[in-house]
């Protein structure tokens, strides 16, 4: 059995492109190309795609709006083509809050070479998102913790994700409290994105989210989030940690890679970890997870019912890596109370 795809842009150039390259899978069907929201509709209802890729900035209805109506009506996987602005960037991550699965950025210049280089992207995308399960958009805020009764610099949170992970991070941050240690996040996305979600993040968090620059020194009460298209280590200065950012190769396909910060906290903080590794396809984060509950670190996963995608988790489940598997919405508290079993020995 093929996955039905329908594209829907109101670029010819980009239908054609997006048509000819799933055309040319054995495992995908191309059911129809669609110029605007409204012969979407029509297409969606005709032939019941099983991933949609989506322009976001359509005319006449745009597609932030055909997709919050889709999502309501008939939860399909969605893939958004962005554009890479600020703009662009901001209707991205509200596409991601909807429900959709990913985006493509578009090539700013040289569409025609810019797409081909993207082929086998959109092609993983595609076939990514057609083994995820539509998330249904959140509609209450998440349960906030309880303060910490103690502050420390010694301890560090470290969360890990990929697809579907931007809404999990979300509900995680905005659930700790004000004086969590230190949380250093890396998500799979590309540059010029990162920092809109590090925005995003912020605006719902008690903590205090950046997108790292390097060199940063780690404190309580604030969010480090990886840059864009660099790996983000943590590493000792005395008795600081501090932020080193590197442009080494790609890790499992990914850079920034959860493995490399992961990895660079066994070394760097070891038991004083607790870390989480979240939604995501592949598997990366997982042999870091491993490694640093060998190092004596408490390690989490996200359960497969609330995962978008459940691929790192289930890698590092089937290694032993967590010492508890939970759902999406259980993991901050389960962090806070560990946490709390831990201050013992905690310093300033």
């Amino acid at each position: 059995m093929t996955t039905k795809v329908l594209v829907v842009d109101d670029s010819a150039l980009i239908r054609n492109l997006l048509g000819e390259i799933i055309k040319g899978e054995e495992d995908l069907t191309l059911v129809g190309a669609a110029p605007d929201a409204f012969v979407a509709k029509k297409m969606v209802q005709q032939f019941s795609p099983d991933v949609i890729t989506l322009d976001i900035e359509m005319p006449k209805v745009d597609g932030l709006r055909f997709l919050d109506v889709l999502m309501k009506a008939k939860p399909t996987p969605v893939v958004m083509i962005s554009t890479l602005t600020e703009t662009g960037a901001d209707a991205t991550m509200r596409s991601l809050e909807l429900g959709a699965i990913d985006f493509i950025p578009k090539p700013k210049l040289g569409v025609v070479q810019g797409i081909e280089e993207y082929r086998q992207l959109i092609l993983d995308k595609i076939r990514t998102a057609a083994k995820s399960k539509v998330r249904k958009q959140r509609t209450t805020v998440a349960k906030s913790t309880s303060a910490l009764t103690y502050s420390s610099t010694e301890k560090i949170i470290a969360i890990g994700a990929s697809t579907g992970g931007t809404e999990a991070i979300k509900t995680i941050v905005e659930s700790l409290p004000a004086n969590a240690p230190a949380t250093v996040i890396t998500q799979h996305m590309p540059p010029g994105y990162t920092s809109t979600f590090a925005q995003r993040l912020d605006g719902v968090s008690r903590l205090k989210i950046v997108e790292v620059k390097g060199d940063e020194r780690l404190l309580p009460g604030h969010g480090y989030l990886a840059p864009g298209d660099r790996h983000m280590e943590i590493v000792r200065s005395g008795a600081d940690y501090r932020i080193k950012l590197n442009d080494g190769e790609r890790v499992s396909g990914h850079r920034p890679s959860v493995d490399v910060m992961f990895n660079s906290l066994v070394t760097s903080a070891g038991a004083n970890v607790v870390a989480a590794l979240l939604t995501g396809m592949g598997r990366d984060g997982a042999d870091g997870l491993l490694a640093l509950k060998q190092q004596g670190a408490y390690t989490f996963c996200q359960d497969e019912d609330s995962c978008v995608v459940f691929g790192m988790p289930k890698v590092a489940i089937a290694l032993g890596a967590p010492a508890k598997v939970l759902p999406l919405d259980s993991i901050a508290q389960a962090m806070v109370t560990q946490l709390e079993k831990m201050k013992a020995g905690s310093r300033l």
